[in-house]
């Protein structure tokens, strides 16, 4: 079972950048989708409901802003549109597909690298996930959270690790946080196989940080323990730029 997922940066503009040819050559099984930047009325097009795929898009309120999105070849037995809370769910954060024990979630955690007010909101979602995390631990279903988490994990996780230590997306208290996740029993599935430096999702457009490869991997598939002998491999594909971020791809046994 393939899993792909990406920060489009905006669906339209990924599209135009050959995106939707690159995956159907890709033979995923599911496919999560972050800032997708579009209202459902914009995606009418059959190029946004790629051939073989039941395709559900999660909105933002505010145009041109956010949005998450799953694609799967097979149908979910149910599909969840935002996870309650109205702060989040206006901004199109969090959609949830079900399929039997298997719960896969495509997850855009916001950034809070605009300025103060941001970083209360990404710290706020931060609070209130990890309980819903704890509680998703306990069902004894399986979970793959597919996104873009906004944070860098470890040193080993951004090029300018030591210029950023009081820049969001790498504070202590992110960290922290993710170090707790993690100590509860939830895995970074792409380090279960690859344990390399300089694997990166992101890159700032300043300078030339796609050129000089100076990144951030923020981008994860986090998924529960019940998973973690099922990861069989995965990859950063780079050889094309449909993006800010580049999609991460993990095979998983069936």
């Amino acid at each position: 079972m393939r899993v792909i997922t990406l920060n489009v940066n905006g669906i339209r503009a990924a599209e135009r950048k050959g995106f939707f040819s690159w995956l159907q050559q890709q033979g995923a099984d599911i496919v999560c989708l972050q800032e997708i930047k579009a209202q459902s009325h914009q995606l009418d097009s059959s190029v946004f409901h790629p051939l073989g795929y039941h395709c559900y898009y999660h909105e933002a309120e505010k145009k041109g802003y956010s949005g998450v999105a799953i694609y799967s070849k097979i149908q979910p037995d149910l599909i969840f549109k935002g996870i309650g809370w109205s702060d989040v769910d206006t901004e199109g954060r969090f959609i949830e597909a079900q399929f039997g024990n298997l719960s896969v979630i495509s997850l855009y955690l916001p950034s809070g690298s605009s300025g103060e007010e941001r970083q209360a909101f990404k710290f706020s979602f931060m609070a209130r996930f990890l309980p819903y995390l704890q509680d998703c631990f306990k069902s004894k279903r399986d979970y793959i959270i597919c996104g873009d988490w906004n944070i860098a994990h470890k040193e080993i996780d951004l090029k300018n690790w030591r210029g950023n230590r009081k820049n969001s997306g790498f504070l202590p208290e992110e960290r922290t946080w993710l170090d707790q996740l993690f100590s509860e029993g939830w895995l970074d599935a792409f380090r279960l196989v690859n344990q390399d430096s300089e694997q990166y999702t992101w890159w700032s457009n300043r300078g030339q940080a796609w050129a000089k490869n100076v990144g951030w991997r923020i981008d994860y598939q986090i998924i529960s323990a019940g998973l973690e002998d099922k990861v069989v491999a995965t990859s950063i594909y780079k050889d094309e730029r449909f993006s800010d971020h580049a999609p991460l791809l993990v095979d998983y046994k069936e």
